[in-house]
């Protein structure tokens, strides 16, 4: 299998024509009686090799984190981000291997954000204050060392700067889509670390975290269209960190809103909340048809899981409620897989046709089948 990135590399490197490779795209989407950009091709996995590597850089990441972390956090976190840049330089920057990149990728950011958040926690002292609890009539104290929620938010702060300077370095030297994304990400941390240490209070119960969320969600969202919109043909690397980008957006939009219907705590919702979960992932669902993005769907998933499966147990049992859940979400993504097409044809219709045109091609309508977009 070959990405459309590697194709491209293959046209510039004079080894095919471009006609040949456009012949070769429109030949395996007639196959799939698709357009080709309608598949959001995503590399992952090129042969079993890739898994084989990822286990192989997995155990050296766990050995890492196992060894380092006997004395402090960060030099278990350390040392895997030293680990995790020594192996990309082989499997990523000569071998080209995707799934083990991306495991990398995420190794390196989180080990040196582990291992710059507990180095800043060791330069800010705990402070002391005075527990208690009754039991069998006797209240009894206890003194608990802990640090004010502003020097969390620094520790935060500290841990997301680090993560994303090491993504741009990885983006600097590999060049990889995912790593983009990782970059933006660690970004809107170091946005929300912020806003929990200005306003000293736990991230858990902070009210400005939310809308600080959702308007990174926005931003991300949108930087996440100017890269799909720069090619529509999706071709290209852009058409990739797009992908990622939108992956990262989902859960920034989705989560503040699901938050504020009282749907992401363990307190049963009502029927209003639930059908307003619904309601928003069919808007998500909507926006993905006419943007030709499932990862938008995929992952906001997990949100409107946990809303409808909560739904269904306030009026019946877990065990139906879990049933329940599954089966109709799994149904209504298998449908929506076997009729995004036509759905999307006809959703493209409602877009401005200025955002048309920048979007990718829908497939023709033809009774009794899809035909794919004239050239």
């Amino acid at each position: 299998m070959y990405s459309e990135s590697e194709i491209a590399s293959a046209v510039a490197a004079g080894a095919i024509t471009a006609q040949a490779a456009d012949a070769l795209r429109d030949h395996v989407a007639k196959l799939r009686n698709l357009p080709a950009a309608d598949e959001e091709n995503v590399r992952l996995i090129s042969s079993f090799n890739d898994i084989f590597v990822t286990i192989a850089c997995s155990l050296v990441i766990f050995s890492a984190i196992y060894v380092g972390t006997d004395s402090h956090a960060w030099v278990g976190g350390a040392l895997v981000a030293i680990a995790s840049w020594a192996m990309a330089e082989i499997f990523t920057r000569k071998r080209h291997m995707a799934l083990p990149s991306i495991v990398l990728l995420g190794a390196l950011v989180v080990g040196a954000g582990i291992a710059a958040s507990d180095v800043a926690g060791l330069l800010m002292p705990r402070h002391e204050i005075v527990r208690s609890f009754n039991y069998n009539g006797h209240t009894n104290f206890w003194t608990a060392e802990v640090r004010y929620p502003w020097q969390e938010g620094l520790m935060a702060l500290a841990g997301a700067a680090i993560a994303g300077i090491c993504a741009v370095l990885h983006w600097l030297r590999f060049r990889i889509a995912i790593t983009v994304a990782a970059a933006i990400g660690a970004a809107v941390l170091i946005v929300l670390a912020i806003v929990a240490a200005l306003t000293d209070q736990k991230i858990a119960a902070n009210p400005f975290i939310a809308p600080v969320a959702l308007g990174c969600g926005i931003v991300v969202f949108i930087v996440a269209m100017r890269w799909d919109l720069s090619d529509p043909e999706r071709r290209t690397q852009r058409a990739d960190i797009a992908f990622w980008l939108h992956l990262l957006a989902a859960p920034l939009l989705a989560h503040p809103m699901f938050y504020w219907l009282g749907v992401l705590g363990n307190n049963r919702i009502s029927l209003a909340s639930g059908l307003a979960v619904l309601g928003i992932y069919c808007a998500f669902g909507f926006i993905a048809l006419i943007i030709d993005r499932r990862a938008l769907l995929v992952s906001a998933l997990a949100y409107v899981i946990a809303a409808l499966f909560a739904l269904l147990d306030t009026f019946g049992s877990v065990s139906s409620a879990v049933a329940l859940t599954t089966l109709l979400i799994g149904c209504a993504l298998l449908a929506l897989s076997v009729l995004w097409a036509p759905l999307r044809a006809r959703a493209l219709h409602l877009a401005p046709e200025a955002l048309r045109l920048r979007l990718p091609a829908a497939a023709v309508l033809i009774p009794g089948r899809i035909s794919l977009p004239p050239p």
